[in-house]
């Protein structure tokens, strides 16, 4: 988790056109953000001034505010720990919602960069089945199903690598109980989704 006042944009991705990596996103950091993320967690979250923010913060930030204006903090996916830990970490960062921090985690439900098809209009039957899946489960807050996410019907397909899912269960421990609102229900290029969630707003938003 990046604890920088003043967090280096990192390009982490390759072979996009040449203004993606001209494109410049100067956030600011809040390291005494960071330094509560660390205190809450127990240590399982740790500081560190050595990786900035990258793509999956700043492409999605640059759309939601782009004049940059709110202060930022990067948490890394932890590959290397249970889904129920991850489940928990978010759990422990709940409260920093009623401080007025958004919890935000960016990604895919698919993301099959290996099945990609530019010619395809929407998802492939499998993406389908496994966005679906996940968003059945995800509105019913089954999360222990979410935990388990590989035992979904198409998850080799929808999720072969876990990277992109991942972010979604720090969200639902952070949001235990709370039903979301759906938006951005599309598939793309046969191997791609982008559904999205909303947690904690007003009920009548939510109706």
């Amino acid at each position: 988790m990046n604890n920088h006042p003043k967090p280096e944009q990192v390009y982490d991705l390759y072979g996009f056109p040449q203004e993606l990596y001209d494109f410049q996103y100067p956030a600011q950091g809040l390291p005494e953000l960071a330094d509560e993320v660390e205190k809450i967690t127990g240590g399982d979250v740790k500081t560190t001034t050595q990786w900035g923010i990258d793509h999956g913060v700043w492409t999605v930030l640059a759309h939601m505010f782009p004049d940059a204006d709110i202060p930022v903090v990067a948490m890394s996916v932890d590959g290397s720990i249970s889904t129920q830990k991850m489940y928990d970490i978010g759990k422990a960062l709940s409260p920093l919602r009623d401080q007025g921090v958004l919890i935000m985690a960016s990604g895919n439900i698919v993301h099959n960069l290996g099945r990609l098809d530019w010619n395809h209009p929407g998802a492939a039957a499998e993406a389908i089945e496994f966005n679906e899946g996940v968003t059945r489960n995800v509105m019913a807050r089954n999360d222990q199903a979410i935990l388990h996410y590989q035992t979904l019907p198409s998850a080799a397909y929808g999720a072969p690598t876990p990277d992109h899912f991942l972010p979604l269960i720090y969200v639902l421990g952070a949001t235990q109980g709370e039903k979301p609102v759906i938006f951005n229900r599309i598939g793309q290029f046969g191997a791609v989704t982008l559904t999205g969630y909303i947690f904690g707003l007003p009920k009548a938003q939510t109706d």
